[in-house]
This record gives structure tokens, C-alpha cells and sequence, in this order.
């Protein structure tokens, strides 16, 4: 039977069956890539990220396409990888887009903004709403593709050695915020640091800086961040759904055949999942050992967060007014926000509601 015949009638069950699959895979060429993380090896949630994806795209190849990870600092700076994708330095970066809103505030959508998506919401609108579309159009620009590969879920609001009893407290404070919501912090008084992770516990031990947050208590415990600052505030309300994305060179991805770009697609949706099942899995266990050893948890007075909140809608009409880019995905991104949260406010929240008040 002729191949293309025998393939179209069997099905996939067949072919794998008939031992043709591994012929498919064994056609293609041997690829050996680099990646840039902007995460140190001790984070194993987040530089473990880049880690998964690239096992799984060696899984699904048959070993013929292996990409080599590198922490940040190893082959160029944490915030670095942009430029070194943008140029070919490198053919893969792992990061937080908002990390590079000094190149355009618009990289912050693709990941987290104030008072925005959580991390299921941002996932439809990247998956099944214009989020993909519409960031790959702006990523075009710096020669990227990217890829959803990880998703922390909502954020704690970091490490402070006072409590935070109202806006005023935030006044001078220097505070090591990643990217684009230290513009917030900053509106509201406080002076944001934007410190990469291996430098953060230095920094606070030092005084750099007064206050830092990091991701979470599995990540934060690990950095040893509460040995300096006892209070640990929540929420993070500057990153409900923080989104890690995979950042190809557009060239080297258009050079791969459509099985390599399809291992590519599907080792990243992998490792987006299994971020955040991470994380989910992880963090009760690591929150009970921070406050068992004298962690103060606190929660962000609400006088604040409505501070925080008017001088983030009063940003982005700003910066609706002045970057088309911006306005363009932010339009769809917070048409996309309000029907989610209409929805949600029905079923997660009503149901989370109830089930956070029971003792079990």
C-alpha cells in the first residue's frame, strides 16, 4: 500500500500500531539549540520551567532535537534574554515578559499587569481569546515567537520588616517589585528596585532596599527571605496570573520542519501546566513552615489596594493615549477582564467563598 494512503486510512492509532510513527520523527535533522532563562538553577519551579520544556521536546523528538538550559548570569544577564533572542545570540529565552517594559510597557500584558487576569483567565485569553494573536503581532517586532510555558497563579505581596497599615506607609519605601507594576508602586509613593532573584536576598540583607516580594511561599522560603523581613503581606494584587513565556528566534523557528514546530508548541503547553500544579501543590506546605517559624502574615489594607487600583486604570488610559501598541491589546485584554470576572463572580469566587470559610 502506498505510504501516504496506508497513513490517511489507519489513523494515528494504526500507524503507531504498524511501528511507521518513529520514521516520521527519525527524518528530521539533528537540532541542538540554547536557552537563556532569566531564573538561577535554585529556583526549581521557575528555572526548572525551562528545564521540562526542553526534556519534552527531546521526549517528543526522539532525542534528534536537544536544547541545552542556562540560568540566568550563565550566557547573558537575567534580563538580558530579549536582546540575545532579538539578535540570535540565542534560539530560546524562558522569562517574564514584563520584566522588558522598558522597552515597550506593552511586553507587561503578556504576563501580568495590576489588577488584572488570574492565571485561568489568562491562559482562555491567550488560548481562546486574541492573546496569542495579538502578542505575537508585537513580538514580531523583536523578531520573537512566543509561547505560554508556566503560569505561578496569584502572587503573595512580599516581605516587609513593618507592617503596612495604609498608603502613607509606602511612602519612600524602597521595594523590589518586578517590572512593569513598580509604575504603580511608584504613583502611590513607594520606590520600586527591579532586582533579579539571585540579588534580591543580598540586597535586603544589605538595606538596599526596605521590602522585596518574589513569587510565593515555596519560592520565597528558598531564597530565605523571611530571615530578614518577618511580615509577609498578601495579595499580590500586581500579579493575579503572572504568564512565563518561551521566546524563540522568529528565524531559527521558521527554519524547523512542521514536526519540530509542533514539539515545540506542544513541550511548552506541557511545561505551562505543570508550573503551576507546581506551585499549587507546593505552597500550603511551604506557607505553614514559614509561619510555624514566626512569618507574621498581614493582608494589604483595602485603602490601599483602591489607591493602587485608581492609579493603575488612570496608567493605562495614559498609556492607551500615548502607545498604540499598548492600547491595541490592552482594549481586547480588558474587554476579555470584564467578562471573566462577571462570570467568575458567579461560580470560582461564590464557590472559593464558601469553601475557605469550612473547616475540614
Amino acid at each position: 500500500m502506498e505510504r501516504r494512503s496506508f497513513v490517511r486510512h489507519a489513523g494515528l492509532a494504526g500507524v503507531l500500531a504498524a511501528g511507521t510513527a518513529p520514521a516520521i520523527v527519525h527524518a528530521q535533522a539533528n537540532i541542538r539549540w540554547r536557552l537563556a532563562s532569566s531564573f538561577p538553577k535554585s529556583l526549581d519551579t521557575l528555572f526548572g520551567g525551562a528545564d521540562t520544556f526542553a526534556k519534552k521536546v527531546s521526549d517528543l523528538s526522539g532525542g534528534k532535537f536537544q536544547i541545552s538550559t542556562h540560568a540566568a548570569g550563565e550566557l547573558m544577564p537575567a534580563f538580558g534574554v530579549v536582546d540575545g533572542v532579538q539578535a540570535g545570540t540565542v534560539e530560546v529565552a524562558h522569562t517574564a515578559p514584563y520584566y522588558f517594559f522598558g522597552k515597550d510597557p506593552t511586553f507587561a500584558i503578556g504576563c501580568a499587569i495590576p489588577f488584572g487576569l488570574n492565571s485561568r483567565q489568562m491562559t482562555a485569553w491567550m488560548f481562546e481569546g486574541n492573546g496569542m494573536k495579538l502578542m505575537r503581532e508585537f513580538y514580531a517586532k523583536y523578531n520573537i515567537v512566543n509561547f505560554p510555558a508556566g503560569n505561578t497563579g496569584a502572587q503573595m505581596g512580599g516581605w516587609f520588616r513593618k507592617k503596612i497599615e495604609s498608603t502613607a506607609d509606602m511612602k519612600g519605601l524602597k521595594f523590589r517589585i518586578g517590572g512593569f507594576a513598580g509604575k504603580v508602586i511608584e504613583r502611590i509613593g513607594g520606590v520600586p528596585q527591579n532586582i533579579p532573584a539571585g540579588e534580591i536576598y543580598q540586597a535586603l540583607e544589605k538595606g538596599t532596599i526596605d521590602a522585596a516580594e518574589w513569587v510565593g511561599p515555596y519560592d520565597d522560603e528558598r531564597l530565605g527571605l523571611n530571615k530578614i523581613a518577618p511580615n509577609y503581606a498578601y495579595p499580590a494584587w500586581w500579579e493575579g496570573g503572572p504568564q512565563l513565556d518561551i521566546y524563540v528566534n522568529d528565524k531559527a523557528y521558521n527554519g524547523l520542519s512542521a514536526e519540530y514546530k509542533a514539539i515545540i508548541d506542544c513541550a511548552s503547553a506541557f511545561a505551562h501546566v505543570d508550573m503551576q500544579a507546581k506551585y499549587d501543590a507546593r505552597n500550603p506546605a511551604a506557607l505553614k513552615r514559614l509561619v510555624a517559624s514566626g512569618t507574621k502574615l498581614f493582608r494589604f489594607p483595602k485603602e490601599m489596594m483602591d489607591a493602587a487600583f485608581k492609579e493603575s486604570q488612570a496608567l493605562y488610559s495614559e498609556l492607551s493615549a500615548s502607545n498604540p501598541s499598548w492600547k491595541k491589546v490592552y482594549e481586547d485584554y480588558a474587554t476579555f477582564r470584564r467578562d471573566q470576572n462577571l462570570w467568575f463572580r458567579f461560580t470560582e469566587a461564590g464557590f472559593d467563598d464558601f469553601m475557605q470559610a469550612q473547616s475540614f
